[in-house]
């Protein structure tokens, strides 16, 4: 069972209201020793990895910022995670690190050199999650966008840009290019070296990639997109992807769907290391953990569900009509964001038959849960029997855990959680995993650092020419 942990450097994650219960200490998310400790944490707990959301964006409704998101800090403030990783990996020597970065805003040169800088700083430990962005029409407007990108062809982007990232970090330096013999002077052998050429619809670049091959080379490429675009990009591309569950058989049919489409792309399925999120309210008896959860659902109200959604989906739920199936109420606005923002967050609200609930118990079930997967609530056994029966079935290869009382859900799931999945043999003792250089994608399965032979971008460096 892999488990890694969802964060984002703001007042709180998931789409709720903490940060101001006293059991929750994320007010202190500007603090880098609050983020070595959580980290510290994980790493002696055995967690696979810490993974950060991240984004430009925030809510808007009609235009501008609603002020319940600037009371609560619902999706509003928020520091760049990526600048915490290399003081991260600094602190500790074996948890991955995966930060959220859009395919949206910088170009694909820009990426590329910004983790594969990390990749070296981090000995093999980055993992790259890739979005077309959240909140597009507030990030469209910061960014001076004369209009937000229409979804698919985000996903033609992400897909260019993605293809771009790994030309560079597979194609320009051959293994045994970088020489650093300091007796003889030489750096780099410049025959070894081949020039970049990239003429796409949407990004052009021509010429050599500056840094040199990293343990990894291409960081492990995560995504998160549910949509059907997200689910054929994620097919194609990504090594782990996060899926936000509802029920077991919803999160069943999506790990499917995946893993027939990896197939479908010529590569080997189980490969393809899917995760769903999850929220873990455990202490040491049921009756205290559902206590805690009780007083974390009364701290959330519609028009905190309301404002979350409306930053994930331009949507204010509030302002539709109470009782009409979800689909019929969006159709009604003629809003053209609807579809254009956040799809996977319309989509998981889709029944079997395509039907979608009442806006009103879309509200009810958003209250308290948000953008969180599965609610995990119980004393250390149960919470281990309910983990494992998802696993069973849904198919799933882990957890993303979503903490509601950050660091605090965390301490408790790792003395209390994670000593009885390992008697059960759901997670190794740190003595026991494979060997190896001790990269993320080694300690997620794979038998070497780089990309896997079936992965599109393990070929990119046939047919680069050579310059010299």
């Amino acid at each position: 069972m892999h488990l890694g942990v969802f964060e984002v450097a703001a007042p709180q994650v998931g789409g709720t209201l903490s940060w101001s219960h006293p059991f929750s200490a994320s007010v202190h998310h500007r603090e880098v020793d609050h983020w070595i400790g959580v980290a510290r944490l994980l790493e002696d707990a055995g967690f696979d990895f810490l993974f950060f959301a991240d984004g430009y964006g925030y809510p808007t409704v009609d235009g501008d910022l609603p002020p319940a998101a600037a009371r609560g800090g619902l999706n509003f403030s928020g520091l760049d995670p990526m600048l915490l990783v290399p003081v991260l990996a600094h602190a500790t020597s074996r948890i991955g690190l995966v930060v959220t970065a859009s395919t949206g805003v910088d170009h694909p040169v820009a990426m590329a050199r910004r983790f594969g800088t990390l990749d070296h700083l981090t000995g093999g430990r980055i993992g790259w999650n890739i979005v077309t962005g959240a909140s597009q029409d507030a990030v469209a407007a910061l960014f001076g966008h004369r209009e937000m990108t229409p979804h698919d062809v985000r996903y033609e982007i992400a897909r260019e840009h993605v293809e771009l990232c790994m030309k560079l970090w597979e194609g320009c330096w051959e293994d045994g290019a970088l020489v650093e013999d300091t007796a003889a002077g030489v750096y780099a052998d410049p025959g070894r070296l081949h020039r970049v050429e990239h003429a796409g619809t949407h990004f052009r670049s021509s010429g050599y990639f500056t840094v040199p091959p990293s343990p990894q080379r291409t960081p492990v490429l995560f995504q998160a997109g549910t949509s059907a675009a997200g689910r054929e990009f994620a097919a194609s591309t990504a090594e782990c992807v996060f899926l936000q569950g509802t029920t077991p058989g919803h999160a069943a049919a999506n790990v499917a769907d995946l893993r027939g489409r990896a197939a479908a792309h010529g590569r080997d399925p189980r490969s393809l290391k899917v995760l769903v999120g999850a929220t873990v309210t455990v202490a040491a008896t049921g009756e205290l953990a559902r206590e805690r959860r009780a007083e974390f659902e009364r701290m959330q109200t519609d028009e905190v569900a309301s404002v979350i959604y409306a930053g994930n989906t331009g949507i204010d739920l509030l302002a539709l009509p109470q009782d009409v199936p979800l689909a019929e109420a969006l159709a009604r606005t003629g809003d053209p964001r609807v579809g254009q923002m956040g799809q996977s967050n319309i989509d998981r609200f889709r029944r079997p038959d395509g039907s979608t609930p009442l806006v009103r118990e879309v509200l009810a079930e958003l209250r308290g849960r948000g953008t969180r997967g599965f609610t995990v609530v119980g004393d250390p056994l149960e919470v281990a029997d309910q983990l494992e029966d998802l696993v069973e079935t849904t198919g799933v290869d882990g957890f993303l855990l979503e903490a509601i009382f950050s660091p605090g859900d965390h301490e408790l799931f790792c003395e209390l959680v994670v000593p009885e999945l390992r008697r059960r043999g759901r997670l190794p003792r740190e003595e026991d995993r494979p060997t190896g250089s001790g990269t993320l994608r080694e300690r997620l399965g794979a038998t070497s650092p780089r990309l896997a032979a079936d992965h599109p971008g393990a070929g990119l460096a046939a047919g680069l020419v050579a310059t010299r």
